[in-house]
């Protein structure tokens, strides 16, 4: 409460001084010693910290709330979005709020919380058993993180909230947003680390004496969440009142990488001149890939002539070498992503569309485009190119954000597309059934790749047919392993219900859910068959195939069934390898057994050697 009353107290006197719904303009009364804003216009604030970081340790404990389950089983759907919701939502308030025109922050923060929220929501049940971080979900947070500078620029100097005039805003504005925010964001999570590691010192001294409440604290999840907020919202907020400072060290950050600039340019020029004489093929043969590795050439690229040409021409690296790497860096990019295209292009003749590739090829025609208006920069500019360069990556920037929000919304459906080429190429002939990729169809393709599936179950071409049904009653992508040509009758035996292949003792004992789930979650078991024997109602034995391997596994006070490694899990000295036969057939005993160990003072010392 005490946190809502200061920021109330704050938005009323940045309206008695009009800072809310104007422009950016005039200059706020003398600010307090402990505030260096870079910004005349934004009032100072000096309970900004304290707000943040009590705003943000209550989003930790709403974000906990969220997720917190029994991590056995899958986390719903609905707390998947509403934790997603509370992460982005105080992320990007606190990173892009200020006084001035603070209900701007609040509605851009919530219309990114509930968009990321959906896009989570969707990619959740979009794949079987799949994690809703998917690419759909890295494309909504890089239209976050592009579109925060935008919004706190427009922000700044629009007169109002025609936000369709981006384009029109100072670029040395946004370009000092979009440097700020990075060097605050990771200022403000390295000041989280050490915040815990301070926090565990102090526990640690205070368990010296006897002391463990901060222990047991930090022992509960509620607790780091809540810490972790906490001094990531007070490191935001203290950095925010002091950003006069934050662009010395952002100035002092684009110095130092701006000084790599020249050795990454000249690494790049040596490399594609070296192409001439060796041709592309040594690219192929690498064993890396090609596209990935151009990619993030061309972004580290992108990054260092940025911080060799600054904000604007005053910033503009004074030393000519400098500003001639910078040149070359921008013109090297459209070659680099011409090879990603050309790349990608290559693997979708040779194994078709999926959704990763598409996501790539999007991901090249970017670079091309960005490498486009790189190397037109150069040649139109010459040495004034970051002239021409700046507001072509301001443009490049809006419509980056659009792109990847568009994207990550689920209007087009890349398994859908992925699903139509691979079937094709089955049906063709380009692709057997026994290579053909049925993992991905079921785990990866989303609903079309189940529903072709089912069709495939119903095909004439039993080969076709029995792998589709195989692959439908897997649980899990790694139960059908790769397309590479596995037996079929080794993935139909490694999907075949655990109960099938699990031989239950003593007589009249049964295999519970429990169980089976502990046994499923430990692999065991999966690829031939097994023994459990019931050694009491807290305790069961799983017996492997091979030199008598044994997995013990015990009944919490929770109910949930885990493994004792101090118990099994240890071949005995002795034991002959069980064959299958003996698992299926052979008669189980439990005995009692005499044995002769070492004992000092009582306790055990070895194992026993009689």
């Amino acid at each position: 409460m005490g946190a809502l009353s200061g920021l109330r107290r704050a938005i009323k006197q940045a309206q008695m001084w009009g800072m809310t719904d104007s422009i950016a303009s005039g200059t706020a009364p003398d600010s307090p010693v402990l505030s260096t804003r870079l910004d005349d216009s934004d009032p100072p604030w000096p309970q900004r910290p304290w707000v943040m970081a009590a705003l943000c340790a209550t989003a930790g404990l709403l974000f906990h709330a969220c997720i917190d389950h029994d991590y056995g089983d899958p986390l719903d759907r609905w707390r998947m979005a509403l934790a997603t919701f509370v992460a982005v939502a105080t992320l990007v308030f606190t990173l892009g709020m200020e006084i001035r025109r603070v209900h701007w922050a609040a509605g851009f923060a919530l219309l990114w919380g509930v968009i990321m929220a959906l896009i989570v929501w969707n990619g959740a049940g979009y794949n079987f058993d799949a994690s809703p971080f998917e690419w759909p979900f890295w494309s909504g947070l890089l239209a976050v993180l592009v579109a925060t500078p935008l919004f706190q620029t427009r922000r700044d100097v629009a007169p109002d909230g025609r936000f369709w005039k981006l384009w029109q805003m100072p670029y040395d504005r946004l370009h000092s947003h979009a440097w700020t925010d990075a060097v605050i964001g990771a200022a403000s999570l390295a000041f989280v680390g050490l915040s815990f590691l301070l926090t565990v010192l102090i526990g640690e001294m205070f368990h010296l004496i006897g002391i463990d409440l901060i222990r047991e604290l930090l022992r509960g999840e509620w607790f780091g969440w809540m810490l972790a907020g906490a001094a990531f919202g007070g490191a935001v907020g203290l950095l925010r009142e002091r950003d006069k400072l934050v662009a010395t060290l952002q100035r002092l950050v684009m110095i130092v990488l701006s000084v790599l600039a020249p050795v990454l340019a000249a690494a790049l020029l040596i490399f594609l001149l070296s192409l001439v004489g060796t041709g592309l093929q040594p690219l192929w043969r690498s064993g890396f890939s090609t596209a990935a590795l151009m990619m993030a050439a061309a972004a580290f690229a992108v990054l260092l002539a940025n911080a060799a040409i600054g904000n604007g021409r005053d910033e503009r690296a004074g030393n000519r070498l400098l500003h001639i790497a910078a040149a070359a860096l921008v013109a090297v990019v459209l070659p680099l992503a011409v090879i990603a295209f050309y790349s990608m292009h290559l693997r979708v003749l040779q194994y078709g569309w999926t959704p990763e590739r598409l996501w790539g090829v999007i991901a090249a025609v970017i670079a091309v485009a960005y490498g486009v208006s790189g190397l037109w920069s150069v040649v139109r500019g010459r040495h004034d190119f970051d002239d021409l360069l700046r507001p072509l990556q301001q443009k490049l920037a809006i419509g980056l954000v659009l792109l990847a929000g568009f994207l990550a919304l689920p209007i087009v459906d890349f398994g859908a597309i992925a699903t139509r080429d691979q079937l094709a190429r089955l049906e063709n002939g380009k692709v057997g059934a026994d290579k053909f990729d049925w993992a991905a169809l079921a785990f990866d393709f989303g609903p079309s790749g189940r529903q072709a599936l089912a069709r495939l179950a119903k095909s004439p071409d039993k080969a076709r047919a029995n792998r589709a049904k195989i692959a439908m009653s897997a649980k899990n992508r790694w139960d059908l392993g790769p397309a590479d040509g596995r037996d079929a009758a080794e993935v139909a035996y490694r999907v075949m219900p655990l109960a099938d292949k699990v031989r239950v003792l003593p007589a009249g004992r049964t295999l519970i859910p429990e169980v089976e789930k502990a046994i499923e979650e430990q692999q065991w078991c999966r690829d031939a068959p097994c023994i459990l024997y019931w050694l009491s109602d807290q305790r069961v034995a799983v017996i492997g195939r091979g030199q008598a391997r044994v997995m013990m596994l015990e009944r919490d006070a929770k109910g949930r069934w885990s493994p004792n490694y101090a118990l099994g899990d240890s071949p005995s000295r002795g034991d002959t390898a069980l064959t299958v036969d003996d698992l299926v057939k052979a008669p189980v005993e439990l005995r009692t057994v005499q044995r002769r160990q070492l004992f000092v003072g009582g306790k055990a010392v070895g194992g026993n050697f009689e």
